[in-house]
Formats: C-alpha cells, structure tokens, sequence
C-alpha cells in the first residue's frame, strides 16, 4: 500500500508542475493572485490529483512502471502549455512535443514490433503427430460437462448460498488428471458476511461416471474477494512492477492444499506484447506469496504458463511470420488459431509422461475454409512449444469442420461436440469429440479421420470408440500403419479360438494364439481371413498397441497361401 501512495504522490507532483501556471503574466490576468493563494491552489490541486490517481490503480490493480503514464503526462504537458506564458510556455511546450513524440512511440508499437513478436514465438516445426496415440488415455471429460456435474453437487458446499462455482482447471494431482474448481463468494454482501470461502470441488478428468467430490480447505484471499483480501489485488500491492497475463489459477499439491497462481512476464516492447518469464505462487489461507522463475516453479504446479498468455503466443506465430502489413493485406502465410479451445481458445492436454501442453490447431484466414494448417502443442511450464504440420501431402480438417461434421451427424438430437483434440489413432491424425446435449450432459464420443471425413464413429466411451474406429479405418481403405508410435511386429502361432462378425460388407476376426495374444483383423484387409478356423497356424503382422486385441496388418494362414 505504500508503494501504492508513493508512486501516486510523484506522479501528482509531476502533473501538477506541468499543469500549474508559475508565470507571473499570467497570474495578474487571473486576478492578480498572492504568493499565499498559489501555494494553497498548488497544493489543493496535488492533493486532488493523488486521490484520484491512488483510487485509480488501488480499483484497476494496473502495474506502477513510469510507462503507464504517457498519456497523462501528454493531456498534463498540452493543458500547462496552453494556460503558461513566456519562458514557461517554450519550456513547457518543448514538454509536450517529448511526450507527443513518446506516444506516437508507444501507439505505433504494433506496427513495428511485429518481428519482434514473432521471434518471442517461434516455434520448433516436425511434421509427425508424435506426442499422443492409442496407447495413452486422453483428458475426455469435457469441461462443460464436469462443471454441470459439480454445480449439481453444490449442497455438499457449507453455506451454498454465499458462493458460487469457480473457474476449471484441469491438472495432474497424485498421478491422477482431474478437475479442480474453486468455490467463489456470489457477491459483495457474501463475502461481508462469510469472510473466506470453504474449498474447493474435484472431478476425474478421464472418467465420466465420476462423481464430484468437495474438499474442505479454508481460503481468505481469493479472486471473488473484496478490498485488501481481493487476491489480484492483494499480488500487486506486493509486486507493484510485475506484469501480469491471465486470470489466476488454482493449483493444488499432492496433500490437497491449494494455491493460486498468477503468470507474470515483460512487455515486447512500449508496453505492447507479452512474453512469460514466470509465476507468483500464493497461499489463499495466509496470503504468503513467492515468486518464481518458469524453471523453477515447484514440481505440482502444471501450468505455470497461462493460457490467456500462450493464446497470445499462438496469434504471434500465425499472424506476424511475414510482418504487420502482410497480417493485414497480402496474407501470405498467415494461419489463424482457431476459437474451440476450453481455456482461452487453447486446451490443456496431457502426454504419456503426465505433462500438460496446450493444443491448438490452426486454419487458414480464407472465409469458408475449415482445413487445418496445422497445430501447436505448448509446453505448460517452459512455455516451449512445436508446431506439427502433419503429412504435407495430405489435407487435415481443422477443430471447427469436426464440430460442423458432429453438428450435422446429430443435427435431430441437437447435440454438440466440445473440446475437440487432434490424436494419432493408429496412424491416422484423428479428431477425438465429447458429445453433450443441450443440456450439457456428455451422451456419446465421436471420432473422425481428419484426411478422411467420411469414416467416423460414435460410442458411449472412448475405449469402445476407438475399438470401432479401428474397425472403420480397415474397412474405408485406411491402414493401420503410418505415424502411429505402435512397432510393427510379427508371430507364429496356433489358432486357439475364432470369433467373427458380420460389419455391413465385410466380415470382423478376433482370434486367440497359443501365446495367449488376440488379435482382430478385417476381412477388407485379409479376405481370406473369413476361412480362418481353430487350429490353424498362422503367420500374423501386427501393430503393438498394448490393446486387448491388437490390429493385425497382414496374415498368412498355411495352407491358404
């Protein structure tokens, strides 16, 4: 707080010199007024101007570097030259010209420091979907659809009527990928009267049968929070020069204890631009507060980096790679981030090693065109990120064309994809969707080949869906090989046992060997698998997904060669 004032009380000193007429013509037109008169007029006006500006940034929480002040130091320096006269108008007009040039510095920044904001996002580029595959268990909880479930579970919270549901995050706790969501004051009188809120709710990411569960722990200094205990508020009157990008997020330890963060960085230049440099951790219990460095956040913490910040990013890298101009007018290059991501247009996604990225896909600035350019995966702590390509020779549909397709595909029900994530199922770049209805219940997954629209299933969970999906890439002519991370191998053995189902025009295999592996094969991809019967010795190329029953790529039955 007394930062706060002090950086106040220079900057009124300072606006009431400029303003202030000294010069003694000047005075005698205004009624000739006495040495005793300007000092009190000089000091009211200081002190008007200190209040003001203390309530300014003690309500908008802005950062108290000198550079914030360009356009008051500008209307201070234009209104002391027009009422100065003499030596003291030249003085104070030369002032003016400073601040006049100094701000056609700070407005024009965008225009000039566009390769600077590139640079600060360049990305690593690979073509290969390589971080995420069959193998793994993607984050399929929809948001939406964890955030309606916990608002259902809101009697468990003491008190409900003085809160209400906070933002969602989701993160690694325990070795388990869950929902966290704090719960938040429902206004001024609320927080008058409870004074801190009770905990917050937790829900499994991964399973949609999960019920959310509420823990208690006491939190003073919250964003809901009012005055001095108003968390935003209560980080910057202890980092009045930090520069902050992004909402606060809550974080929760391997004990279940939670923390806020707040991401904090520097401008790219003239207070334009942003670029993470690190976090300030808070206690919400005791209003302990440290800040980090990005490399050394503590070890729970999953997105140091925030996402508000990494969207950022993204619209750096796709819309300056040749210029401000070129954003503008001839385009070339340019791919746009697309808008369907969960937090901040980006969507936190886990890798097999438990570490988040933000993923987002991007689309080309053409109206009416949804395939994807390609997509971006950022690391959540470093704020590192690649850019995938994927096959040049090939054209992906992007997020916002998958959800058209899912739109369509339960256009009677009136159903809705959410949170669509790019995956390499089995080799092929696919669109993995959580569908809900209207009222926001999650009813079905879809998935889609992104190079092939056409082949897609539904299922009521992700493992079934992929099971189909498996079956609809061998029948549409797709193979099961390709990027997939999955090693190609080979066995012998005997047929123990057989099972076959009809699927439309072709015939679906799943047998058993003497090594006790399934596998299931189409007959779209072995026709002479439908002779295949128990005991036969086979030779089979499979894809080592580490599933139940592999996908077989090519078999030899003796006998039938």
């Amino acid at each position: 707080m007394a930062t706060l004032l002090i950086f106040s009380a220079i900057f009124a000193l300072i606006a009431v010199v400029l303003v202030f007429p000294f010069s003694e013509k000047k005075l005698k037109e205004a009624g000739k007024q006495n040495s005793t008169t300007k000092a009190k007029t000089f000091l009211s006006l200081f002190l008007l101007i200190w209040v003001i500006t203390a309530i300014f940034f003690y309500i908008t929480k802005r950062d108290m570097n000198a550079s914030i002040y360009w356009p008051a130091f500008l209307l201070a320096a234009l209104g002391g030259t027009m009422t100065a006269r003499g030596k003291e108008r030249l003085a104070k007009g030369l002032v003016f010209l400073a601040a006049l040039g100094f701000a056609g510095y700070m407005l024009t920044a965008p225009m000039w420091n566009a390769g600077e904001k590139y640079a600060s996002s360049k990305m690593a580029q690979k073509t290969e979907i390589e971080p995420f595959d069959e193998r793994e268990t993607p984050a399929s909880v929809p948001p939406k659809f964890a955030r309606n479930k916990m608002k259902k579970s809101f009697g468990q919270v003491p008190n409900a009527s003085y809160y209400q549901l906070g933002n969602l995050q989701i993160q690694k706790v325990n070795g388990k990928y869950v929902y966290i969501a704090p719960v938040e004051f429902s206004g001024f009188f609320k927080w008058l009267k409870g004074g801190e809120t009770p905990g917050y709710f937790v829900m499994s990411a991964t399973d949609a049968s999960d019920n959310p569960k509420f823990i208690k722990q006491r939190m003073v200094y919250t964003p809901s929070s009012y005055l001095q205990k108003n968390l935003e508020r209560h980080i910057r009157l202890q980092y009045p020069k930090k520069i902050f990008y992004g909402d606060p997020q809550v974080e929760v330890d391997n004990n279940g204890k939670p923390y806020y963060i707040r991401t904090f960085g520097h401008f790219i230049s003239a207070r334009n631009g942003f670029k993470a440099d690190g976090i300030v951790l808070i206690d919400p219990k005791t209003g302990a507060m440290k800040s980090y460095s990005l490399k050394n956040a503590p070890a729970f913490i999953d997105g140091a980096v925030s996402p508000e910040a990494v969207s950022l990013q993204n619209s750096y890298f796709g819309k300056y790679v040749h210029g401000y101009w070129n954003s503008l007018f001839g385009k070339r290059d340019v791919k746009l981030p697309t808008d369907e991501g969960t937090e901040a247009n980006v969507s936190p996604i886990f890798d097999d090693k438990g570490t988040m990225y933000y993923f987002t896909d991007f689309t080309s600035p053409k109206k009416d065109v949804d395939s994807m350019l390609g997509y971006s995966l950022t690391n959540a702590r470093t704020g590192k990120a690649v850019y995938y390509t994927g096959d040049l020779q090939e054209s992906y549909m992007d997020s916002q064309g998958n959800l058209q397709i899912v739109e369509k595909k339960f256009i009677e029900k009136k159903w809705k994809g959410s949170m669509p994530i790019l995956y390499n199922f089995y080799g092929e770049a696919s669109w993995l969707t959580p569908v809900l209805d209207s009222n926001g219940f999650l009813q079905t997954y879809f998935i889609v080949s992104a190079a092939n629209p056409e082949i897609s299933v539904n299922a009521a969970t992700p493992n079934a869906a992929l099971k189909l999906y498996k079956i609809a890439l061998q029948h549409g002519g797709s193979s099961v090989d390709g990027s997939s991370r999955a090693d190609t191998k080979t066995v012998s053995g005997k047929v123990l046992r057989v099972y076959k189902e009809k699927s439309g025009d072709y015939t679906d295999i799943s047998f058993l060997l003497d090594n006790k592996q399934n596998f299931t094969v189409s007959s779209d991809t072995v026709p002479l698998a439908i002779y295949l019967k128990e005991g036969d010795l086979v030779k089979v190329t499979y894809l080592n997904t580490g599933e139940t029953f592999l996908p077989v790529k090519g078999m030899e039955i003796r006998g039938l060669e």
